[in-house]
Order: C-alpha cells, then structure tokens, then sequence
C-alpha cells in the first residue's frame, strides 16, 4: 500500500503529545479502564490537580456495556461509565476529592459539552488540559474539546495499551475498519456540527 497515503491517514487520526503541567484530565467516556489508569500515572506525575471523567453510557446501548478488559481487577457492578471510571482512579490511588463528575454524557460530542458545563460550574479555568483515550479516537476527541474549550492548550495522551495504534492499524481487518470508521464519523458528524455553526 501506499506509504504517503498510511501516512496522511496516521497522522490525521493518530494524535499524540507530551504532556505538560495542566490545569485537568479529561476522560472521554469508555469501559476500558486503561483510559483511567493513563490518567491516574499522569496524576502522580504531579502534572494535574484535577481529573474528569465523562459518560453515562453509549446512546447506542441505553445501558453502560461492561468493563471491556481487566475484569479480575475491577469487578464491580456500574451504572454508568463515570461510574466506573471514578472506580478505576480510586483504586489507582487517585484522590476522591480531585475525581470531578460528569455522568449524563452518552457520545463522545456530549462528553465534551457536558465537561464544560462542569468546570464552568465550578469557576474552573482551562488554560491546559490533557485528553486521555484511544489512540484511534484521538483525533475526534479532540476536534470536540477543542469546539467546547476553544482558548485551551491540549495535549493529547492516548493509551498505550491497545491492540490498534498508529504502528500497526493497517495491519489488520479491526485496525483498518476502526480507523476509517473515526474517519467517516469525523467527516459525518462535523459536516453537521459545521452547517449548525454556519446558521448562528
């Protein structure tokens, strides 16, 4: 295959930064705990006073769908991914009083609006933050902070462990189906984020 053409799509969906001192993490909403404990390392790092999990459950689903790996270690009955979420950090050591709530999200756009009413809420200033997910939802994830929290700095941190990253992605049928499915959801999705913003 095309190497050039690997590349744009990597790089287009693939983003990844060094994280610097933030003012908060940010978790989209997922049963992967590894979104958690990336972020729980980050804390301990002294990078973060703060971590904000998101999400109720998919829209897709109508109920939280599970914890998706690591079971045996959080084994627990969650209602929402919030829920669950918060569950990871404690037991990563991640104070319960710098865990914030946002647990109505049920798609990753909601995610980010309904974080912003949270830090709005509480007089919160982003100046930084670093947005923790999947390697291959990195790119969408972002595009919707960055609608939400358009004078802030992100960095973005995807997860390490996950079996589709920007190494080997074309490499298999799940890599593949998952990455041009980000891109027919970004060019879908912000097709009509953008007529709404064209109309105001």
């Amino acid at each position: 295959m095309n190497d050039k053409f690997l590349n744009q799509i990597t790089e287009f969906i693939f983003v990844e930064d060094k994280p610097e001192k933030s003012d908060v993490i940010f978790i989209p909403g997922s049963g992967f705990p590894q979104l958690a404990e990336e972020a729980a390392k980050l804390y301990h790092q002294g990078l973060v006073p703060y971590i904000l999990p998101s999400g109720r459950y998919s829209v897709l689903n109508g109920k939280f769908a599970g914890v998706q790996e690591k079971k045996e270690l959080y084994d627990g009955e969650y209602e929402t991914e919030w829920e669950f979420l918060k569950e990871v950090l404690k037991k990563n050591h991640v104070s319960e009083e710098h865990i914030l709530r946002e647990d109505k999200a049920t798609y990753t756009y909601e995610n980010a609006i309904y974080s912003r009413k949270v830090t709005d809420c509480l007089g919160m200033e982003i100046k930084k933050a670093i947005l923790c997910c999947k390697p291959y939802h990195a790119r969408r994830s972002l595009l919707y902070y960055q609608l939400l929290y358009p004078e802030t700095q992100f960095f973005v941190r995807p997860i390490q462990d996950s079996d589709v990253k920007r190494e080997n992605w074309y490499l298999t049928e799940k890599g593949i189906r998952l990455v041009f499915g980000e891109v027919q959801k970004i060019g879908e999705q912000f097709e009509d984020i953008t007529k709404e913003m064209s109309m105001e």
